[in-house]
């Protein structure tokens, strides 16, 4: 009777599908799809009037979406906090994706450019999101300046797992895979990263916003002024 109640309960149970992602080497039908998305990005695209540019600091076990989980950059408790600037505009109704957004964030140990296009009537693909991480060795300027490969693109589907295509490494488990045939699709969405690098003004815009997190937050900024002292009592003017 107790074997029959835990078949009964373990058939009563939702069944959890898990898929797993092959980031390091995805098949050759997803990577026709990675090809397409990439295609479908306009090099000379026609802005709408809207557009939005924020900026702050966050802890990173809560930062903002854009610094979540899906990077290669190892951000961990060490680095404690990240200084972040989003830049997001709209694209003309003719374009297949209706906004672009860049995104850039700087902790103690890495710099992390993020560039993500949404599109405008999801069917099968819903966004289309590419990653270039450097270390925090140098000013943020020099790198929005330099041609930092991409180190990730990811496609989310409606209704399917993403598509995901991620430079690897060495591990433990053995050598880093051989990944030359991805090139030509790393190399394209560098070329989409640098080219909106530029029609979005990063390059002049990032500096200058990451400048005004430093000079707002608390203990960055300059001294605060001293208040005066208080008059001593009974003393006449």
């Amino acid at each position: 009777m107790a074997a029959g109640c835990a078949s009964a309960q373990q058939a009563s149970q939702p069944q959890v599908k898990v898929n797993m992602l092959n980031v390091c080497s995805p098949s050759p039908e997803e990577q026709k799809e990675i090809a397409a998305a990439l295609a479908k990005v306009p090099k000379q695209p026609l802005f709408g009037q809207d557009f939005e540019i924020d900026r702050g600091r966050s802890s990173l076990d809560a930062g903002p979406n854009f610094l979540q989980a899906g990077q290669n950059a190892q951000m961990n408790a060490d680095s404690g906090t990240a200084d972040w600037v989003r830049i997001r505009r709209e694209l003309s109704v003719q374009a297949t994706f209706s906004t672009v957004q860049y995104s850039f964030s700087v902790d103690a140990k890495n710099m992390v450019e993020t560039l993500v296009f949404r599109v405008r009537d999801p069917k099968d693909l819903l966004q289309l999101s590419i990653e270039d991480s450097a270390a925090a060795v140098t000013p943020p300027a020099v790198m929005l300046t330099a041609s930092t490969p991409v180190s990730r693109i990811k496609l989310e589907r409606f209704g399917k797992p993403s598509v995901v295509l991620a430079r690897c490494s060495a591990s433990e488990a053995g050598p880093a895979p051989d990944q030359s045939l991805y090139s030509p699709l790393f190399q394209s969405a560098t070329t989409v990263v640098g080219t909106y690098r530029k029609l979005l003004g990063a390059t002049q815009t990032i500096p200058a916003e990451l400048a005004r997190v430093k000079a707002a937050a608390p203990g960055d900024g300059a001294a605060p002024a001293r208040r005066p002292a208080p008059p001593t009592a009974g003393k006449k003017n």
